[in-house]
């Protein structure tokens, strides 16, 4: 079966990042295919955060009242000591967010941000297909033609990769090497407040950073759950093992001994927990690794990144947001506003990238630089916590921040 629409964009990939490109392009007026290789759309894992910068963007699209049903906008980010419980610095979220980069700081559960999106999505427009991988592309006169795996062939003005780490668009465009681990492992859970003992209960974003390790908790569901994430550094698993497997509580306590009875508690209470081994690739080297001819990719198929900076799905949306306007302003031919759209994203996206490396190693500080990281964030603070440089920034860009 083929489908003829050059002025049609294909997505391929229907999670966070290929959802808000295709609401960002229908929402200008641009059609859009959405094509997802599983049966049913689900999200694994669980919370993530998601600062002014992307919730900025969200607003932009008319989501602003569908995110405050669902999310929680905790009052402030606090770090602390995972060895000793002690508080080394805290970050106002809230109004002081709000006020000074012009949208809220949220934390959401991502099956609910993916529900969101795919709803505006389906809502405008956007023809979502599912059970459909892309096997190859060619170029037709000025148009592609997309091939699936299951026998669909779409012409398309561009085909977008937005089908994760382990992008099949990437491999063909780009025909580089695998993601590779990081040497970090990620223990998830998700835990109903109400379950909790009162003292153990919060409605703030708290980091506790400790030798090899660190863990972070903050509310999603409106507040109704508390979010876990664990990450310790660690073995690379077995590769024909599931990437997201049932963890032991076990493994994940042997991991913590160093930590203080304080977090050790907070470990404690949570029944199940779930692993997930932690890839990413090199910071992206220039526009030709986001964008080649009328094919471009897009969130974690272009730049997967550590979550040091919780700023994966937040570069995704980014991305969407920067790729609706470079196709929908000017003449210019297709391939040349994919350009467009790589040349504007290529280098935030590195910069994120290199920081959140640097995040992590900060964050698992050992000796004297556990000690300088700790001096620093007791007297400075706020200064040391909070990111002007990526919140004020991106498609939607805040350009005084006072």
């Amino acid at each position: 079966m083929t489908i003829n629409e050059r002025k049609q964009v294909v997505i391929a990939g229907g999670g966070i990042g290929g959802l808000a490109a295709a609401v960002a392009c229908v929402q200008r007026g641009v059609p859009v295919q959405l094509l997802e290789r599983t049966a049913q759309l689900s999200e694994v894992g669980a919370g993530i955060q998601i600062g002014p910068n992307v919730t900025r963007i969200l607003q932009l699209w008319g989501l602003g009242a569908a995110l405050a049903q669902v999310a929680a906008f905790p009052g402030q980010l606090q770090a602390r000591d995972a060895q000793t419980g002690r508080v080394l610095g805290t970050l106002p979220l809230g109004e002081r967010v709000q006020s000074r980069y012009g949208a809220p700081y949220a934390t959401i559960h991502r099956a609910d941000l993916q529900d969101l999106l795919q709803r505006a999505a389906c809502s405008a427009g956007v023809q979502l297909r599912l059970g459909q991988a892309v096997q190859a592309w060619c170029t037709n006169g000025e148009a592609l033609q997309v091939k699936t795996v299951q026998g669909l062939s779409l012409q398309a003005s561009a085909l977008i990769g937005a089908d994760g780490v382990w992008s099949s668009v990437r491999q063909q465009l780009l025909g580089d090497a695998p993601a590779r681990f990081t040497g970090h492992l990620a223990y998830r859970a998700l835990v109903a407040q109400a379950d909790l003992p009162v003292h153990l209960r919060s409605d703030q974003v708290t980091v506790w950073l400790g030798p090899r390790l660190h863990v972070v908790h903050y509310p999603v569901r409106s507040g109704q759950w508390l979010n876990l994430v664990a990450i310790v550094h660690g073995a690379q698993p077995d590769p024909d093992q599931d990437w997201d497997q049932a963890a032991h509580t076990q493994a994940l306590m042997q991991a913590m001994r160093a930590v203080g009875c304080d977090l050790h508690e907070r470990l404690s209470s949570v029944p199940a927990w779930r692993q997930w081994a932690l890839h990413d690739r090199a910071p992206v080297s220039g526009a030709s690794d986001m964008a080649q001819g009328r094919v471009a990719l897009l969130g974690d198929a272009a730049h997967p990144m550590r979550p040091y900076l919780a700023q994966g799905a937040g570069m995704a949306i980014e991305d969407a947001e920067t790729l609706a306007q470079c196709l929908t302003v000017g003449n210019a031919a297709v391939p040349e506003q994919l350009q467009a759209y790589a040349e504007k994203r290529w280098a935030r996206n590195a910069l994120v990238q290199t920081r959140a490396i640097r995040n992590g190693q900060i964050f698992h500080a050992t000796g004297p630089m556990a000690v300088g990281r700790n001096l620093s964030m007791r007297l400075m603070g706020e200064r040391v916590m909070d990111l002007p440089w990526l919140y004020g920034g991106g498609p939607c860009a805040v350009h005084s921040v006072g």
